[in-house]
């Protein structure tokens, strides 16, 4: 029996609480039968005062979207001087930041798409950019509020500027990337296997592709030729350094191979808190390169420190 007593961070008040609930309860489970103690906290504005009762020698954050994984947590475990795992709050933060994540990705040498970053309601019925682009929030995860233009569409989409709108006034607009959903994590300072994403059904890895059972098809390793396989780990580690992240991160691709083996391949963005449900991607790399659910999420532990 291992005496470390690990507070599980989970399900907060993003909109990603119920994927943070799934991440938080499979981690969870997962260290207790590694022999930990645990207790999990569902996450609410007296965390601080919460953990500061607990005083769990380790907070394993599972906690997904804004809050959880911008550097806000990170910050009240670093002044609470409780470990943590994932990134620091600086990593967290730039990586929550589409446009700040993209600036540090494009000075590291990392091929990123064109874009503009402007207010919804600037949007008229004039495309910003030329068709087919991506409008997303700034400072979102599991593709919430992503919208896809397509080519040949008359009009900017309604839903940016309309009331319902629920994602802040800043959007990111993207130059659209045709080709194949690729993704690759990064645990440690090794880059894990690269799986290639297929939608069942969707035409994007949108929020149901992601979590629903059966939402997407995972291809690891990828079919792709050895060169850009190699190229794939070494674009999503040398992210994961540029951000300066700590323990596991994923970054996701497109590669355009419609006119050539090569092809283009394009960064998209890094998560610094990748799910961890049972039809996540880096549980499965991990599986893939070797280690078990249990051993993964005991690695995490053990590399949980403060100052990330």
């Amino acid at each position: 029996m291992n005496d470390m007593h690990v507070a599980v961070l989970m399900g907060g008040f993003s909109s990603e609480r119920p994927v943070s609930l799934s991440s938080g309860n499979a981690c969870a489970e997962a260290l207790e039968g590694e022999g930990y103690k645990v207790t999990r906290v569902d996450v609410d504005r007296d965390v601080a005062a919460v953990l500061g009762r607990l005083r769990p020698d380790v907070a394993f954050n599972a906690l997904h979207g804004p809050f959880g994984e911008d550097g806000t947590i990170q910050g009240v475990l670093e002044y609470l001087e409780i470990p943590y795992t994932h990134s620091g709050v600086l990593a967290s933060a730039l990586a929550m930041d589409k446009q700040q994540a993209k600036h540090v990705a494009k000075a590291a040498g990392i091929p990123v798409a064109e874009a503009k970053v402007m207010d919804r309601h600037e949007f008229t019925n004039e495309h910003p950019i030329a068709t087919p682009y991506v409008v997303k929030p700034v400072r979102e995860g599991s593709s919430f509020g992503v919208v896809i233009v397509k080519e040949g569409q008359s009009h900017p989409p309604q839903i940016i500027t309309s009331p319902e709108w629920k994602y802040g006034s800043q959007v990111m607009v993207e130059r659209y990337v045709y080709g194949r959903e690729l993704t690759c994590g990064v645990m440690g300072d090794v880059a894990l296997g690269v799986t290639e994403v297929i939608p069942n059904g969707d035409a994007f890895y949108d929020y149901d592709a992601k979590y629903a059972v059966g939402g997407s098809s995972h291809v690891i390793p990828a079919q792709i030729s050895p060169n850009i396989y190699q190229k794939i780990q070494s674009l999503a580690l040398e992210a994961h350094r540029a951000m300066g992240c700590r323990g596991v991160s994923r970054s996701d691709f497109r590669f355009d191979d419609r006119f050539s083996e090569d092809g283009e391949v394009i960064w998209l963005e890094i998560n610094t808190q990748p799910g961890m449900t049972p039809t996540s991607l880096v549980p499965e790399m991990a599986v893939h390169a070797g280690h078990t659910f249990g051993g993964l999420v005991r690695w995490m532990v053990e590399d949980a420190s403060c100052l990330r």
